[in-house]
């Protein structure tokens, strides 16, 4: 398209768009989002929509979705995770009829049904940077539908602590004459600060809804199984320790948060604080929260945020990368490449992985797709500076003028279902002659995995010297399945003695001890309790039932003007807060009247009005304005005292749903209609708070003692 033709194209988008928003400007009703879209795009066009790991443009998909196929259709959509059911609809009503992505985990069974019925075509299954990498090159969209927090109306965005993909998706539109189309919880006076400037968005929606957003990354640590903590321990032993490794990426699944779990404990114990695991390139995993109260982690830049883990980031600015507004500012672009060039190890796991090391997560009835485990999992032979874990993989690999990333598969030898991980040929190559893909979907390639650990022993592959060694090597590991019976006995023992493979002995480990009591923390309300209250899990993770944690308990001693704190949050009105004041007379709980530091609920920071300031309209605030009493601040065991609870929010036992102040926003919700209805009903009412105020507290650094002392019932394994 020459220039010119784009130009007029892009206006006579833009006057079409002008005469659905009406006199709001850039702001288009919601009940009229079908009528836009179907104003904007044209057949055949190219249409970004942000599906991210985490947060959807949900409301835009189901708009999408509900447009009239006569009017628009054979879209080719690009994405990089399909994760709802609109995703799909669009092929199934022949709205699209192409597809380039990365990943598509909750709709991986659904979309290979239509791949078989021929109901959709797969350009090709990306990484993450790579798709970004494309929609910047030859896969520009003509429509970017994207998604953010908040909204002014000029059209500024303010995308919180998930921002993800939001500025890579607009930017690749916006400057190549696209239209970039918002979805927005809110649209405010003034936004705490802008991550997309307006002149790159056209159109703003308000949505009905807050945006969905999936807890991607939390792990219930009483999940977390034994043989998990085996394969944990092992990784430290073969992996982080002998390495040295500082800088890493883990990816999800419960044998990273085993890890995540055990560096308080197992690594502790064998002197690695300060030596490994300092700097991480990760989400913030629920998880994590021991190690960082453990004075383990430096720093983790984030590819986006986790839910309910916004209070806990903020006041924890030392860790994370937090804004002046108090919020995480996250970057899936920007973190992948911190991932693939700034990292010397990535932990991950897979479904399948053959005799060379090659593993894929594409099977015979499941399109998962690669998110960043490609990218991440890849040797980057690009990179230039040296550390000692790159340079010793390197030496061990045979190469003399570079060093080696580390890359870690950690498989049980089963899946969950029973089949086996190991197998003779992967699944993926009968999927690309399915699909007419010109090459099986390999997630990463068996010549950059450095390691593979399962619950049978770990193999280090860079010390291997022909395909037969590394096939040898796997065998050894994969335990009582068929691929592992075909390893005699004689060949492991050989492979032992060079180092090739090391069982849980070879490494000091006795599997008798290797059980859940290395664990930091055993339960969601062990997180909660690690970080002081600020954790406030989502509903699909709900609290022991009865547990000091349980919204249903009474806590009679909580102050009344945070009862009604999710709601104020939701509606963006916080309350700044100063730090608690003991009382200097009270004496340390001895420690064998203190309960267990996990079944104890944080304690509430003192409330005060005389930091209130007004955001939105009225006058300033003054302290009676609020009616808050000033609340004493608790001291945990053995008299140390305890970090405050996040000011003016939700306290530690209203976690789950009443952080949203709606009973069901973070359950799975259900499938916009395919036709919207017009009118005012088809509208949600907005309160319109008077008053804006922000919370901006000052926390006392949490110390690592709350993990390294041992209380009367505890056992050998917790001590430090």
């Amino acid at each position: 398209m020459s220039e010119t033709t784009q130009r007029t194209d892009r206006t006579a988008r833009l006057v079409r768009a002008r005469a659905v928003c009406g006199t709001n400007g850039k702001v288009c009703p919601p009940d009229r989002a079908i009528e836009l879209l179907e104003a904007v795009i044209a057949s055949g066009d190219r249409v970004a929509l942000e599906g991210d790991n985490q947060k959807q443009a949900d409301f835009l998909a189901a708009c999408l979705a509900g447009v009239n196929p006569a009017r628009v259709h054979d879209l080719h959509m690009v994405q990089s995770v399909l994760a709802l059911p609109d995703h799909l609809a669009v092929f199934e009503r022949g709205i699209a009829n192409r597809l380039d992505f990365a990943f598509a985990g909750p709709q991986s069974r659904r979309l290979a049904e239509l791949v078989a019925a021929k109901a959709l075509r797969i350009g090709a299954i990306h990484t993450y940077l790579e798709l970004y990498a494309r929609m910047l090159v030859d896969l520009t969209p003509q429509v970017a539908l994207i998604v953010a927090d908040e909204a002014d109306r000029d059209g500024n965005l303010y995308t919180g602590p998930n921002t993800e993909d939001t500025p890579t998706i607009a930017e690749a539109a916006a400057f190549r004459g696209g239209v970039v189309v918002a979805q927005v919880n809110e649209i405010v006076d003034r936004l705490p600060r802008v991550d997309i400037p307006g002149d790159w968005v056209d159109v703003v929606v308000p949505g009905p809804k807050p945006y969905a957003i999936d807890p991607l990354f939390t792990r219930d640590p009483a999940k977390v199984r034994d043989e998990n903590v085996l394969m944990a321990m092992m990784a430290i032993s073969a992996v982080y320790e002998p390495y040295q490794v500082t800088r890493l990426n883990h990816g999800i699944g419960y044998a990273t948060a085993a890890i995540e779990l055990i560096l308080p404990t197992f690594a502790a114990r064998r002197g690695l604080k300060g030596r490994v695991a300092r700097n991480f390139v990760l989400n913030p995993h629920p998880t994590l929260i021991p190690a960082i109260e453990a004075g383990f982690v430096d720093n983790v830049y984030c590819f986006g945020s986790e839910l309910g883990m916004e209070r806990y980031v903020a006041s924890r600015p030392d860790v994370f990368p937090v804004g002046a507004d108090g919020n995480l500012r996250s970057n899936r672009a920007l973190a992948q490449v911190a991932g693939q060039y700034a990292c010397d190890l990535f932990v991950g796991g897979t479904l399948q992985i053959d005799p060379q090391g090659n593993s894929s997560t594409a099977t015979k009835d499941r399109i998962t797709g690669f998110g960043g485990a490609p990218n991440m999992g890849a040797d980057p032979r690009g990179r230039r500076h040296d550390s000692v874990a790159w340079l010793r993989a390197g030496e061990e690999a045979g190469e003399r003028l570079r060093g080696r990333k580390l890359v870690v598969q950690m498989v049980q030898t089963r899946q969950p279902n029973g089949a086996p991980s190991f197998v003779e040929r992967l699944d993926a190559f009968d999927l690309a002659a399915s699909a007419g893909f010109a090459l099986p979907p390999v997630m990463i390639h068996g010549d950059d995995v450095s390691h593979v650990i399962t619950e049978r022993g770990a193999c280090n592959l860079l010390r291997c010297r022909s395909p037969q060694e590394r096939e040898a090597a796997l065998r050894s590991v994969a335990g009582d399945t068929e691929f592992g019976r075909r390893q005699d006995a004689g060949t492991t023992d050989g492979l032992r003695r060079r180092g090739i493979v090391m069982l849980p002995s070879d490494l000091g480990l006795d599997v008798a001890t290797a059980t859940r009591d290395w664990l930091a923390a055993k339960s969601i309300d062990d997180l909660v309790a690690a970080s002081g209250g600020l954790y406030a899990p989502p509903a699909k993770f709900p609290p022991l039932e009865g547990g000091p944690h349980d919204p249903r308990r009474a806590h009679p001693k909580r102050p009344a003007g945070l009862a009604r704190s999710s709601e104020a949050a939701r509606r963006g009105i916080v309350v700044r807060a100063r730090r608690s004041v003991g009382r200097p007379d009270r004496a340390p709980i001895a420690a064998d009247h203190a309960r267990a530091r996990c079944r104890r609920p944080a304690r509430l920071s003192t409330l005060s009005g005389e930091c209130v300031s007004a955001r939105r309209g009225g006058a300033a605030g003054c302290g009676d304005a609020l009616s808050c009493r000033r609340h004493r601040g608790g001291r945990g065991r053995f008299g140390r005292r305890r970090r405050s609870a996040a000011p003016g929010s939700v306290a530690a036992d209203e976690h789950g749903a009443g952080r949203h102040g709606e009973p069901d926003r973070d359950a799975q919700r259900d499938r916009w209609p395919s036709r919207l209805r017009t009118g005012a009903e088809a509208a949600r009412c907005r309160s319109q708070a008077s008053v804006r105020l922000m919370v901006q507290p000052r926390l006392p650094r949490a110390s690592p003692h709350r993990l390294a002392v041992a209380g009367r019932r505890a056992r050998e394994a917790d001590r430090l």
